[in-house]
Order: structure tokens, then sequence, then C-alpha cells
């Protein structure tokens, strides 16, 4: 990757399309946060006991089901990008804290890994596989 080049222009594209992800999850923004997904989105958080979700309406269904009325917020740091034409892979460690109204809540680490493809209206993610490392659960 070049600074100034056209793969700088898309890694800064890529982590400002996580940027958004983490504002528009945290914000409950659920129109805007469909579409930075492709339509036949993949998402897998099976690892920290959800499912895999085929298609952009149902992941997003799926975890709106699950966070809707929990105050969320999720940061992600120091991203692993790799670019390849029209399709990128990145690799971001990721910190989130989920309070239910119950007073349930959540404090996890772990890893977000995603592949991208340059559509017509800019990067857009197209598979998503969550990881965690360490989940603290209260109550």
């Amino acid at each position: 990757m070049m600074p100034g080049g056209a793969d700088f222009a898309d890694w800064l594209a890529i982590a400002n399309l996580k940027a958004a992800y983490c504002r528009l999850l945290d914000t409950k923004d659920w129109e805007g946060w469909s579409r930075l997904f492709t339509e036949d989105f993949v998402q897998d958080v099976s690892p920290g006991g959800g499912g895999v979700y085929h298609g952009r309406e149902a992941a997003v269904a799926a975890t709106r089901a699950s966070i809707e009325t929990a105050r969320t917020a999720h940061q992600v740091h120091f991203p692993e990008i790799t670019i390849a034409g029209d399709e990128a892979r990145a690799i971001w460690p990721l910190q989130d804290r989920l309070i239910w109204e119950d007073g349930r809540s959540l404090t996890a680490y772990g890893h977000y890994h995603e592949r991208y493809v340059r559509t017509a209206a800019g990067w857009r993610i197209a598979e998503q596989k969550l990881t965690r490392l360490l989940m603290d659960f209260d109550r």
C-alpha cells in the first residue's frame, strides 16, 4: 500500500465504512446500518453463541432482535486491511459493551474478520465472522 495512492484511498474508505458500522449500530439506525452490507451478506456470529445468517435482511433482523433495547458501545482498533482490486479483507480487534433493560450486561473482546467488495455505491461488507476471546457477563 502506497501512502496517498489508490490503495490508501480504498484503505481509508474501508476504515470509514467500519467507523460508520459501529456508530450506526450503537445508535440503532437500522436502515443506515443495513446499507453497509451487500444484499447477499453472510454474518457468522456462532463463535459467540449466535448463528449464521445469510442475506442482509436476515442478518440485520437477527442483530436488531438481539440488541434493540440494549445500550451498546462498539469500538474497533488497529485494522489489518489487505486490498486486491475490487475485494478486500480485514481483521478488526473489537471491544464491545452491551447493557440490556433487565440489567444483564456483557463486556467482550474479540475480532471481526470481514470481506468487502467494491460496488457502484462504494465498498460494502460482504462477509463477517465475529470471534470472541473474552466474554464477561454480569447477571
